[in-house]
């Protein structure tokens, strides 16, 4: 039970909050016949696993970083609570169940599951070579609702790109002010994003730009969609208030509230949204 309790905390399993509800509010709005228990199941299983696979791919390449870094050194890994060749089976594991879940959802998903892999792979090296290392995890995000729209219907649709835009854009802006925090690490040792190659606060208008093409892609979403009515329109009016207050806590010269605004502001942004689709779709 210990070990289980590193291994949660090695991938943060707790942040799953961010992208399963925005993955469950794919699944309502782009099904076109509610799927069998079976099918979700198997959805749930591949997110989860993805998502365990692309967090300790993370870690482990980003372990060398991680020892130098005073805000990471309690982590599992580095603490010594969990050894390289337990993330290692971790990586084996979740990204086998990840590949065999494809395989029960259709043909289709099981050939575009090496993409996912891939670009998980990619991103923990992207801050080497880039500094825009941010937008390969949107691209992450963006795969999200077109792998539900692939997995429910074997197609791809502009309603599922649009929400793929949207999820994309939010986790490119979440990511850049989590980036803030190890903003005098990352320049002393040569790693690149947008705060580095930028400054903190033309890095802040970044991610209000991105926040407003989430906004504005899930306008045209609900435009767009057939079904959407007034209870989505009220709930977006609502998630944007929220995304106005995250950007209001912080400040280029004070960065004290990056926490409340990466993990509580966004893990209610996230929740609303599945809620306020999930009424719209009973209602």
């Amino acid at each position: 039970m210990e070990k289980i309790k590193h291994y949660a905390e090695l991938v943060k399993f707790e942040h799953t909050i961010f992208a399963l509800p925005f993955a469950l509010a794919s699944i309502l709005l782009l099904a076109e016949n509610f799927p069998s228990l079976w099918k979700l199941l198997w959805i749930l299983i591949a997110l989860v696993s993805a998502r365990t696979l692309g967090m300790a791919l993370n870690r482990l390449i980003d372990e060398p970083f991680d020892r130098l870094n005073p805000r990471t050194k309690s982590w599992p890994l580095v603490s010594g609570a969990l050894s390289k060749e337990d993330v290692k089976r971790l990586i084996i594991l979740s990204g086998g169940l990840f590949v065999i879940s494809t395989l029960f959802i259709n043909f289709l998903a099981f050939l575009l599951s090496p993409v996912v892999i891939l670009l998980l792979w990619i991103y923990p090296y992207s801050k080497r070579f880039t500094y825009f290392p941010h937008l390969f995890l949107g691209l992450v995000y963006l795969l999200i609702p077109i792998a539900v729209d692939v997995a429910l219907n074997a197609s791809i649709s502009l309603n599922a790109f649009i929400l793929g835009i949207a999820m994309a854009s939010w986790v490119v802006g979440f990511d850049i002010l989590y980036s803030l925090q190890d903003y005098e690490f990352d320049r002393g040792q040569g790693l690149k994003s947008i705060p580095v190659r930028f400054g903190i606060e033309k890095a802040l208008r970044f991610t209000r730009g991105f926040h407003t093409i989430t906004f504005l892609s899930l306008l045209i979403l609900g435009f767009r969609h057939p079904d959407l009515g007034f209870i989505y329109f009220l709930g977006l009016l609502l998630l944007s208030a929220f995304l106005v207050y995250e950007h209001r806590l912080i400040r280029p010269n004070d960065l004290s509230k990056i926490n409340k605004a990466f993990f509580t502001v966004n893990g209610y942004v996230s929740i609303l949204f599945f809620t306020t689709v999930l009424l719209d779709y009973l209602l």
